[in-house]
């Protein structure tokens, strides 16, 4: 059995509010820094045998601490990087939902392409990322523990195979900063361990003030936030 521990990266100044995308240069902020740290503290009894991460900043920043203290290199992994949501990057979210693709990225994601020359398909993202990560399984073994930093939309896509849903239904699984979610890979299986484990408190089940516009959620909307949101920080800045 072979053990995925996903990571999603820590905040950035950009996450929630904009898409960032693959966009160059978006660092961790404080925030982040210290998610980054925490998660590291968090992992410190878990013997990983290897450390793989998106080649964005922000998620090579987010393992950084675990390098540190693992002693371990980080494996820059293509196949994790962010969607390629093309001429969405760079957008506000509260702009994008008001396009009528983004009806369609809720609603039936597996027949979504991202408008531009350097726009993907969420069915692409997933084959993608489920392939890296199967790859990294038969190449550690399968007694291996791992962690891979990726994002929300690509973890997500991760999740949603494990647990045999169609792409269509990944909008339903969340996925925060900095969170954990883990899989053990079995030869007949995955099982999906836990998901969005942030090791917060309890209290943070209680029931959220209504977001702003082009926050986590719109109010009453349902909708999921492209790119993942900024998770329970959104709320707290209301």
């Amino acid at each position: 059995m072979t053990t995925v521990v996903l990571l999603r990266h820590g905040l950035t100044a950009m996450t929630g509010p904009v898409l960032s995308g693959r966009t160059p240069g978006v660092h961790l902020d404080d925030r982040g820094r210290a998610q980054a740290d925490a998660v590291a503290a968090r992992l410190s009894g878990v013997k990983l045998a290897a450390l793989v991460a998106s080649p964005l900043e922000r998620c090579q920043e987010t393992v950084a601490p675990i390098a540190a203290a693992t002693g371990l290199a980080v494996a820059a992994e293509p196949r994790l990087v962010e969607c390629g949501y093309g001429d969405w990057t760079g957008q506000e979210l509260k702009k994008l939902a008001k396009d009528p693709l983004w009806k369609v990225v809720q609603s039936h994601p597996s027949g979504v392409t991202f408008p531009g020359v350097e726009g993907e398909s969420l069915r692409a993202a997933q084959a993608r990322a489920v392939d890296a990560v199967r790859s990294w399984n038969a190449k550690l073994g399968p007694d291996a523990v791992w962690l891979a930093c990726s994002h929300a939309d690509i973890i997500k896509s991760i999740v949603a195979d494990a647990l045999g849903l169609h792409l269509d239904e990944f909008q339903r699984i969340v996925v925060d900063p900095c969170s954990v979610t883990v899989i053990n890979y079995t030869p007949t299986r995955p099982f999906v361990v836990r998901v969005n484990d942030s090791g917060t408190e309890l209290a943070a089940l209680r029931t959220p003030p209504t977001p702003k516009k082009g926050g986590r959620r719109a109010a009453g909307s349902g909708d999921a936030p492209v790119g993942g949101g900024a998770g329970s920080s959104d709320l707290a800045a209301n």
